[in-house]
């Protein structure tokens, strides 16, 4: 609207041979809406009034990450919301159009779906106290029940996936898209406490079925973006605020390319986590790989594993990983090679995957869920207590199953969904964020954020 507004006072000519752009506005008169620093306009001899933080000059993202609410401010920024907000929309025609409910789950819960541990807790008290004050003080001591806001700790979610479990019982696909959090004491380019998760559930009855939709989805959203042309518009944008040569800018334009058609097209490569494994062992005894931690079987896959299987895998196409060992993921997973009458406590692998994209690395996991009673009930134990109850015959032993919801366990009411009768499912979550990282060339997450907040800072 201010664009044609300052038209109507000039003329819009194309520009000279050689420029970037492809119209000059010529203005002849105008109006200053909204002058930037007016205190400084109007007293320019008090030389410690501010100056406006963002100039015409390559700044680094560090310290654009300091000011959060004027970094939006940029081409490169502008762009990446627009895009959010394009790729949210998109997000949602996709599940629309595929027969999912959108659900809105609560984002303060009782439990640790990941039971990694790395949650927030909600704070006591009914309000929370000024800092430096005396019952900011008081606070320090250990509360008792009845002085919680909710009577038991509660923390921030981690993930949708137990809430929407719920909900599938009665619809049966259902998604959600919202902010998540982690208390990782972590400051890396793939790490924030704060991030929005895309996940899913619906009924399903093998591993097949979640990748497919995970594969669609993802081709689906590339191709609908691609049309916008939002690639070459990250290239331009990164190109107004950066110093780099137009050589590397080239090189970034194919890199990026690159990522969008492998995104768009053609097959992606499925590999499971033994077969990984066993490729990593082989380059260590051979010598011609060298990483930082061993590859073992319980030990999972660190980063630098995922990078390798990543490039000699995928060869710049996403990889799926399968069937990753059961001893290592959440209580929740069914065994790979459930049965009616499988112990399942004593299966090597679980029947689940992460989606794993170059350099970037894990931008999807997801799993079948155990549905049957005894058998949740049985490896729930043995996750928490190391000591399996045992299943034979599909029953377990006497004294294993809790009797209900009230014995005040924070994951008795998911026990309930399989305890009032239950179907097969899977699910999974997709890292938004972080997927957006790998699509714009941007490799620190906190970039492809408006407000990161991550260890040590929250700010805005």
């Amino acid at each position: 609207m201010q664009l044609e507004r300052l038209a109507n006072d000039g003329v819009l000519r194309p520009s000279p041979p050689g420029k970037e752009q492809s119209h000059e506005l010529h203005a002849e008169k105008v109006d200053v809406i909204g002058a930037a620093d007016p205190e400084s306009i109007n007293d320019t001899a008090n030389v410690f009034l501010k100056t406006y933080p963002i100039q015409k000059k390559f700044q680094t993202p560090e310290f654009l990450r300091t000011i959060p609410h004027l970094r939006l401010r940029l081409p490169l920024q502008t762009l990446l919301a627009r895009m959010r907000s394009e790729a949210d929309f998109l997000l949602a025609q996709f599940f629309r159009d595929h027969g999912f409910l959108r659900a809105q789950t609560p984002v303060m819960t009782s439990s640790d779906c990941e039971e990694a541990g790395e949650v927030f807790s909600i704070g006591a008290g009914t309000s929370a106290p000024a800092p430096g004050s005396r019952r900011a003080a008081n606070d320090a001591r250990l509360m008792s029940e009845k002085d919680m806001f909710f009577r038991k700790p509660k923390f921030l979610t981690v993930s949708a996936q137990l809430h929407l479990e719920a909900y599938m019982q009665e619809h049966p696909k259902v998604w959600t898209f919202a902010p998540t959090f982690r208390a990782e004491r972590s400051d890396t380019p793939r790490h924030v406490s704060e991030f929005w998760m895309l996940e899913a559930e619906l009924r399903a009855h093998t591993l097949q079925d979640i990748m497919a939709l995970v594969e669609d989805m993802v081709r689906t959203l590339v191709r609908e973006l691609d049309k916008s042309s939002f690639m070459e518009e990250l290239v331009d944008a990164r190109r107004s605020w950066e110093t780099t040569k137009e050589s590397e800018f080239a090189a970034e334009r194919e890199l990026l390319k690159s990522r969008w058609e492998n995104l768009m097209e053609g097959s992606w490569p499925r590999i499971t986590y033994a077969h990984a494994m066993k490729l990593l062992q082989d380059r260590v005894r051979s010598r011609t790989s060298e990483f930082l931690y061993k590859p073992e079987w319980e030990a999972g896959l660190q980063l630098e594993h995922e990078r390798f299987i990543a490039a000699t895998v995928g060869q710049g196409k996403p990889v799926f990983v399968t069937d990753y060992p059961q001893a290592i993921k959440p209580f929740y997973m069914l065994p790979s090679s459930a049965t009616a009458s499988q112990d399942a406590t004593t299966s090597a692998t679980a029947a689940c995957f992460d989606l794993l994209l170059p350099e970037i690395c894990e931008v999807a996991g997801g799993s079948l869920r155990e549905h049957r009673l005894q058998h949740l009930t049985a490896l729930k134990q043995h996750h928490s207590s190391g000591d399996a109850p045992g299943v034979q015959g599909g029953k377990l032993n006497a004294g294993s199953l809790p009797k209900s919801s009230e014995a005040g366990d924070s994951l008795d009411w998911y026990v309930d969904l399989r305890r009032y009768g239950s179907v097969p499912h899977g699910g999974f979550g997709f890292g938004f964020d972080r997927f957006l990282c790998y699509l714009s060339g941007i490799s620190n997450i906190k970039d492809v954020i408006p407000w990161p907040r991550y260890y040590g800072r929250c700010d805005s």
